[in-house]
């Protein structure tokens, strides 16, 4: 049995945010923009991946989840403690420079790590963490 990644999902407080920050900021492919009954979804992913998509939907997706649960989530993302993406970028540098520009909130400038990455990470509008990797070269 072989397992592939499909579909990841992510949480956002604002769709007109996460959409800009997604497709203009990082440069994904927008495949699907969903607004209604007062919820949004957006589906987006790397050109170069077709089969990987990313779902940008609110903290609380299920309409009938309850206030209290809803607000709990909401306060959870805007602390950064729902989890984030990791992408993997052959230049951490270029892409650290390039979103940064774009004034995005950094976490971290890259940094080599000991695990054999450079990477360096930002916050999506929502407060998500989105770290950006490449693999240290050896030699």
């Amino acid at each position: 049995m072989e397992l592939t990644l499909s579909q990841t999902f992510i949480a956002a407080a604002d769709h007109d945010a996460a959409l800009t920050f997604y497709t203009e900021v990082l440069g994904l492919e927008l495949r699907n923009d969903v607004q209604a009954q007062g919820l949004f979804w957006i589906s987006v992913g790397p050109k170069s991946q077709p089969d990987v998509t990313i779902v940008i939907e609110p903290a609380v997706g299920d309409p009938n989840a309850s206030e209290e649960d809803k607000k709990a989530a909401a306060e959870l993302l805007s602390k950064g403690l729902l989890r984030g993406v990791i992408f993997g970028t052959d230049d951490v540098d270029a892409t650290f420079e390039r979103i940064s520009a774009a004034g995005a909130e950094v976490l971290q400038e890259p940094t080599d790590q000991f695990y054999g990455v450079r990477d360096c990470a930002f916050r999506d509008p929502s407060g998500n963490m989105i770290r950006f990797s490449q693999p240290v070269k050896q030699g």
